[in-house]
């Protein structure tokens, strides 16, 4: 029986090269024995490598049947990569390019989930032509502290600041300007932090939502930053401490982003869990990590899918069900 052959995108031009390098080496190590994977790297630069010689992206990609796009951030989640494989006519796992450009952009996101019923927090847009001592000004008048500063176009935390004194915003602006020339300028929410996922097509159902996860960070930071998330230090309860009010509430939340943005295959959003305001949702991401620390897989072990299962499903999903 002929294999059936999958490329995996791994690396990429953004600042998430490391967790996607390790993404993309656990799919290599974890695809089933039904599948020849082939492993595609992609450097910094954005040039395009198979079998370690530099290639372009038709020839990278030729002779495969299936693409499992392992990439993140930049490039990978924001619909570039994505139209390069439409244009080859080549199946992907993970959303389409426009769902993917929309997603990856804080910005765009917001206003779909605003125009759908989602709660999200309180903001405003700072560009790097702004007038950065103005912007303070605004917030001073605008906010309370602390205020959360972010990148529009960047996963993983990198960027992401929390201020507590008005006097660290400028620096805060340009922490994130470094990965982003539009910044979020964002209402802090106090609450439990929750993350969700949700897979298309698992168990017969069109969406199956996963158990929402309650992430508790350590004490010394403010919030779930990139050192958090890849250090092992972060507790993550499986599933969550949640009333089971404030579980249905993230499940249908979880949902209804990943209907909103018209994803596809899988997504996880992240949440904040108040007792008085209810449930606001902070981000999705389209192509959430898969390294062995990362959330997505551990909630499938947590519901008995392993991960080879796992990738075998999303194979499935993008080889056979083209759209």
């Amino acid at each position: 029986m002929t294999k059936l052959r999958v490329a995996v995108l791994r690396g990429g031009p953004s600042s998430e090269y490391d967790v996607s390098l390790k993404s993309g080496g656990a799919v290599l190590k974890h695809l089933p024995e039904k599948y020849h994977g082939h492993d595609i790297f992609i450097s910094k630069d954005g040039t395009w490598h198979r079998d370690g010689m530099e290639k372009s992206p038709e020839r990278a990609l030729a002779h495969v049947d299936v693409v499992f796009n392992a990439l993140h951030g930049e490039y990978g989640e924001d619909g570039k990569v994505q139209q390069i494989l439409d244009a080859l006519a080549l199946p992907y796992t993970g959303s389409g390019s426009m769902a993917s450009a929309v997603g990856m952009n804080k910005i765009l996101s917001k206003n779909a989930f605003t125009h759908h019923g989602l709660k999200t927090p309180y903001h405003t847009v700072i560009r790097h032509t702004d007038n950065l001592k103005e912007k303070v000004s605004y917030a001073f008048h605008h906010f309370f502290l602390p205020i959360v500063v972010k990148p529009a176009t960047s996963g993983s935390s990198m960027g992401v600041s929390i201020v507590k004194n008005f006097n660290h915003l400028e620096e805060a602006f340009h922490n994130a300007f470094q990965y982003s020339d539009t910044v979020l300028m964002e209402e802090y929410i106090r609450g439990k932090e929750a993350t969700c996922g949700v897979i298309d097509g698992l168990r017969g159902e069109t969406h199956y939502i996963l158990p929402p996860v309650e992430i508790i960070h350590p004490s010394h930071t403010d919030h779930f930053d990139y050192e958090s998330k890849y250090n092992g230090k972060t507790q993550e309860i499986y599933p969550g401490n949640f009333t089971a009010l404030e579980k249905a509430e993230i499940q249908r939340l979880a949902k209804l982003a990943h209907e909103s943005l018209g994803l596809r295959h899988y997504s996880r959003s992240d949440f904040i869990v108040t007792p008085r305001r209810g449930v606001y949702i902070l981000e999705v991401n389209t192509l959430p990590g898969l390294t062995p620390q990362s959330l997505l897989p551990q909630s499938l072990e947590s519901i008995g899918v392993s991960f080879p299962d796992f990738l075998e499903h999303l194979i499935t999903l993008a080889h056979t069900h083209r759209r």
